[in-house]
């Protein structure tokens, strides 16, 4: 069978159905009307999804890594997480927060905590719907879960995780955040809060609002997928009030690409070449103001 043809529009309803208003009944009307059948729907579906099965790029059990699941003080309660370091440091590391997208700690951003690892960095993937009870199997519970978090109490549960992380042995005291679509807003929002965080790398997150700008005091790194109108429509002035505001910050938009690029389990949305080169650019971010 020859590989099903999929548009932007698809794409587009998918996101629509992933971040908006779009339920699952009404994403497959909208496909199967795109697609021209229910049977080419059903097998785009899976394409624009995310494939657990390809998650794991680097074994949960590669040597060069010692990874664990960690339970620390949040907010206001119990916060869970992934956390892995290289096996073989030398001295103490910097700290990296990796922060999930809107389906939860799943295997793929455990797999980026451990890539993060392996640059050289403590990684500590927390699990923001802990307090919900934690992230489910099912990935549409898990967003639906998202959407009903409150964003003050996740923005404690993050500034938590930083002060978990700065003060853990064998890290260097400077804590950096990357985050990723959800997890790329509250990276926004981290960085306005917490004076202390050194670096923030946000994948296509919604941006912070200008009022807050003036009180960000971490280095930012901004990456935007040229086809993502929705969150794309508030660069502009997110750039302008930092500017104004004199702060670090480097923006990189990447044409021709759709939100969530640098997520490799979802095979109509990665973008290798785009993934790769946002990745490079990040890790030498985030070792020069966390060395």
């Amino acid at each position: 069978m020859d590989k099903p043809q999929i548009t932007q529009a698809m794409i587009d309803a998918y996101d629509e159905y992933t971040h908006l208003t779009l339920d699952r009944r009404r994403f497959m009307e909208r496909l199967t009307a795109l697609a021209g059948s229910g049977a080419a729907a059903a097998a785009i579906a899976p394409l624009l999804a995310a494939n657990a099965a390809s998650a794991e790029v680097i074994a949960a059990d590669d040597d060069r890594l010692e990874g664990r699941d960690v339970v620390y003080g949040g907010g206001s309660g119990e916060m869970k997480g992934y956390l892995v370091r290289p096996k073989d440091a030398a001295g103490p590391l910097g700290g990296v927060i990796v922060i999930h997208e809107n389906r939860g700690l799943n295997a793929h951003i455990r797999d980026v905590a451990r890539r993060m690892a392996l640059e050289g960095f403590v990684a500590l993937a927390p699990d923001f719907l802990s307090p919900a009870g934690g992230t489910p199997a099912d990935e549409d519970q898990a967003r639906e879960m998202i959407g009903k978090l409150d964003a003050a109490a996740t923005a404690a549960d993050a500034q938590a995780s930083l002060k978990f992380l700065a003060d853990l042995e064998g890290t260097n005291g400077k804590v950096g955040a990357i985050g990723f679509c959800w997890g790329g807003g509250l990276v926004n929002r981290l960085a306005t809060r917490a004076p202390d965080l050194k670096a923030g790398v946000a994948y296509y997150g919604a941006q912070a609002p200008a009022e807050d700008v003036p009180a960000i005091e971490a280095a930012l790194m901004l990456h935007y997928a040229g086809l993502d109108d929705r969150i794309n429509a508030g660069i502009d002035a997110y750039r302008e009030a930092l500017e104004a505001n004199g702060k670090s910050v480097e923006i990189h938009i990447y044409e021709g690409v759709n939100h969530a690029f640098n997520n490799d389990t979802s095979a109509a949305r990665y973008d290798k070449a785009a993934a790769d080169l946002a990745w490079g650019r990040t890790v030498e971010f985030l070792k020069k103001h966390l060395a």
